[in-house]
């Protein structure tokens, strides 16, 4: 008769077992394991290393670190056309890792994060006197409508036609006007449907009033908690129908002019969600993501197309000067976005346009 020990020894194998067959199991039903090589986290000290993101000071707070270390590359991809130079910060490392990067153009997909046309051409307005949206002011859109068409739309440029795709993402679902303007998942208008749905677009934006109350003339505040009363009757950001008007949101919300957007650009719309987004991508050969827009510290992160996606299934990079973050309390966003690339770089891999080249052989596609 075996005793307690061995029969609770037996019964842990026999688990043990179960466990390593149902692991072996599920990866036969996942098909053949990915080939893997190992890195060698090899850090060399970069001796008097320049700041990082000092292109556009106007618009971006130059990154300082003391320690700066060279790595391997990440992303080797064998005919690789693209070279994109990343770093990262690691407080484990007690500095900025930086390191060569070679990608397929024709495996890469460049992304602009909400390009919204808000206070240009198209119509689609600040609601006065108090609404909010995109960075919240005229002036503040109006100066990042600037950062996009003196950073990022040249950039787009510069990849479109080398990158696999150019991607903008919107608020909203797919909408019968928009997918008439522009090339959607499921969609390619025609040159007939673009003209017409633009004349469209035009008429619904202009027809809304924008229009919503003013600020408040009196509040009313109780003796213990005079402060929250305060705030929760006048906070910071209300972008709701009080200060913007019912049906503002509603809107379809255009690609900004600031963007030269072309025929085959395509654009995301964040209400379809992550999972159609992801599948596109894997159904063109995406593998890697060079990506853009604004907000840094809200959309750029956690929208459909924001890299808290992105990264689970795809080799991100954050292409930092062509990024603003929201910038309250100040006139100019450098310091925010830096604080935002900042954080990022925990987890992310960040890059700068100055940064990223396309070989010269690079085959344009028509």
């Amino acid at each position: 008769m075996r005793s307690g020990r061995t029969l609770e020894a037996l019964a842990l194998m026999i688990m043990a077992l179960g466990q390593m067959m149902a692991l072996h199991s599920e990866a036969t039903a996942q098909g053949p394991t990915e080939p893997v090589r190992v890195y060698q986290n090899q850090l060399t000290r970069i001796e008097n290393p320049k700041p990082l993101l000092s292109d556009y000071p106007e618009f971006f707070e130059p990154i300082i670190e003391q320690a700066h270390f060279e790595a391997p590359a990440i992303v080797q991809d064998e005919n690789a056309d693209l070279t994109v130079r990343a770093w990262r910060f690691s407080y484990n490392a007690r500095g900025i890792i930086e390191m060569p990067n070679s990608l397929r153009a024709a495996e890469t997909a460049v992304i602009m994060v909400h390009p919204w046309a808000i206070d240009d051409s198209w119509g689609w307005k600040s609601p006065e006197p108090a609404g909010v949206a995109d960075f919240c002011t005229p002036e503040k859109n109006a100066l990042a409508a600037r950062h996009t068409k003196e950073v990022i739309d040249p950039f787009l440029n510069r990849m479109r036609g080398r990158a696999a795709l150019i991607m903008y993402s919107l608020p909203g679902n797919a909408d019968p006007i928009r997918t008439k303007v522009y090339r959607s998942f499921s969609k390619r208008p025609s040159d007939e449907e673009r003209i017409a749905g633009e004349k469209e677009l035009r008429r619904v934006l202009a027809d809304y009033p924008y229009k919503g109350q003013g600020l408040p003339e009196q509040l009313t505040l109780g003796k213990t908690q005079p402060v929250a009363d305060y705030f929760r009757q006048f906070p910071g950001l209300d972008a709701g129908a009080r200060f913007n008007g019912d049906g503002f949101w509603s809107l379809p919300i255009p690609v900004s002019d600031s963007v030269s957007v072309e025929r085959n650009d395509v654009v995301i719309f964040d209400g379809e969600g992550y999972p159609p987004l992801r599948g596109f991508l894997k159904q063109h050969g995406i593998r890697h993501v060079l990506l853009t827009g604004y907000a840094t510290d809200m959309c750029y992160c956690r929208t459909t197309a924001g890299y808290e996606n992105l990264s689970k299934d795809f080799n991100v990079f954050l292409v930092a000067d062509a990024s603003l973050a929201t910038f309250p309390a100040n006139t100019s966003p450098r310091f925010a976005v830096n604080a935002s690339i900042s954080y990022a770089a925990l987890n992310q891999l960040i890059t700068q346009v100055s940064w990223i080249q396309l070989n010269a052989t690079t085959p344009k596609s028509p």
